[in-house]
């Protein structure tokens, strides 16, 4: 799984891409506005992504590039960009309730 071939990693990324557009875009699901915080988190994303098939297991053999299984990809993806929105947003509730 570290190494990966360009239509894993390309794969990857559009899951990450589409994933934390929906997330930024559709849903409004941000800490702070604007193209900058869309790629942080196409960044978590792709590690998200990147780890979704050896933490959830592959799911449905028919649907995978090379060793990456698409589902649990996406629910990978998911999961941290969701994590991470959420880690932030308690840390900045934090930061100004202190102050």
């Amino acid at each position: 799984m570290p190494g990966l071939d360009f239509t894993s990693f390309l794969s990857l990324l559009i899951i990450s891409v589409v994933v934390s557009g929906i997330l930024h875009f559709g849903a409004k699901y941000y800490v702070l506005p604007g193209f900058w915080s869309f790629c942080s988190k196409v960044v978590v994303g792709y590690i998200g992504a990147w780890l979704g098939t050896p933490v959830f297991g592959p799911w449905w053999e028919g649907v995978n590039v090379g060793e990456i299984f698409l589902v649990p990809a996406i629910l990978g993806s998911l999961a941290l960009v969701v994590l991470a929105v959420d880690a932030a947003k308690i840390m900045k509730g934090a930061r100004g309730g202190a102050s």
